[in-house]
């Protein structure tokens, strides 16, 4: 799977997601360090890659056309909790259930977005909710949280 990691992400993570198999940029260490949120959604983009970020401005782009969004948003953040939320949201979905597909991913909630351009039944996009006991996309794992983080 193609992945772009944004710098706030841990090294180790890195590390773990090549030796799975995923293409991973890193632009850490480059000259792209620094960049801005726009122009590392611009790369991620163009680049079709899912974006792994700790910055919870990236749940905006939630309704563009997407390759993925994992966010992870932690009270108390350090390298082995944010790499521990990353691992388990990546052995969640398959890597064609990414495109379209935002996940937060917080310390007891995790939220989820489905936008609209990759729904497969045409409706404007939707907070996912199992609060309703109704799987709305039974090919995303029901036993993950759902909260109202939208």
């Amino acid at each position: 799977m193609k992945i772009f990691v944004d710098e706030n992400i841990p090294a180790m993570t890195v590390r773990e997601l090549r030796n799975a198999g995923h293409d991973v940029v890193d632009i850490r260490g480059t000259e792209n360090e620094g960049m801005t949120d726009e122009k590392v959604w611009e790369k991620a983009q163009k680049e079709q890659r899912l974006l792994i970020t700790t910055d919870k401005g990236f749940a905006q782009k939630r309704h563009e056309n997407h390759n993925g969004i994992l966010v992870i948003r932690l009270k108390q953040p350090n390298r082995l909790k944010i790499h521990n939320k990353v691992i388990q949201a990546m052995s969640r979905f398959k890597e064609k259930e990414w495109a379209g597909l935002t996940v937060i991913m917080q310390d007891m909630f995790h939220g989820m977005w489905k936008s609209r351009k990759s729904r497969k039944h045409g409706r404007k996009g939707c907070r996912l909710d199992n609060s309703a006991g109704v799987p709305l996309f039974p090919e995303i794992p029901q036993e993950i949280s759902w909260a109202t983080y939208f």
